[in-house]
């Protein structure tokens, strides 16, 4: 699949992507609980989409990383779609 192709609301998405942009992970805490998320503009030769990055992967990936995202999920904020793992 490529990103031209990703649908919101979509599952089961596999793609491959280049990472790069990426911003500086930020804190929070929900239900009690805390955890840590990003997002991070990655891109293949048909786009870019931004991929939110959640708890260990906010800090695992890096700019200028290749991802192979499996069993991924879109989701539409303000707009924009979006990835996550």
């Amino acid at each position: 699949m490529e990103i031209k192709d990703v649908q919101p609301n979509k599952g089961n998405i596999d793609v491959v992507v280049d990472v790069v942009q990426k911003e500086s992970p930020r804190t929070f805490e929900k239900f009690g609980k805390k955890g840590k998320v990003c997002n991070a503009k990655v891109k293949d030769n048909s786009g870019e989409i931004t991929l939110t990055l959640w708890n260990d992967d906010a800090d695992k990936v890096n700019v200028g990383d290749k991802l192979h995202l499996q069993n991924g999920w879109c989701a539409e904020y303000k707009g924009e779609k979006q990835l996550s793992a």
